[in-house]
């Protein structure tokens, strides 16, 4: 298993290759930073994509929710993450309510 390098100045992200979109992050996302968009390669007909990045409270349930290690985030050490917003917790109702999909 190859260790991926973490991006720079990035609270969360994704290593497509692993992700099966099974979209177990997205439904544990507080904040509705993960979702899944269209991707008509997937086995699923979808991928895990990070749509809003500088909402992500660090929580890390995404990464610890991965079957595939497929999902990683930054050290609270490393990354100054944010609160959870009530932006946030709609964005995260809105998903929720769609199936975790992006709404096209």
């Amino acid at each position: 298993m190859t260790i991926m390098e973490t991006p720079i100045n990035t609270p969360v992200w994704v290593d497509a290759k692993r992700c099966k979109a099974c979209d177990i992050c997205a439904s544990l996302c507080p904040a509705g930073v993960i979702a899944m968009d269209y991707d008509s390669t997937s086995t699923l007909g979808s991928m895990v994509r990070i749509i809003s990045k500088e909402s992500c409270i660090g929580c890390g349930e995404c990464e610890l929710a991965c079957p595939d290690f497929a999902i990683s985030v930054a050290s609270k050490d490393d990354y100054k993450f944010s609160k959870l917003t009530e932006e946030a917790k709609q964005r995260a109702r809105i998903l929720k309510e769609n199936n975790f999909r992006i709404k096209e």
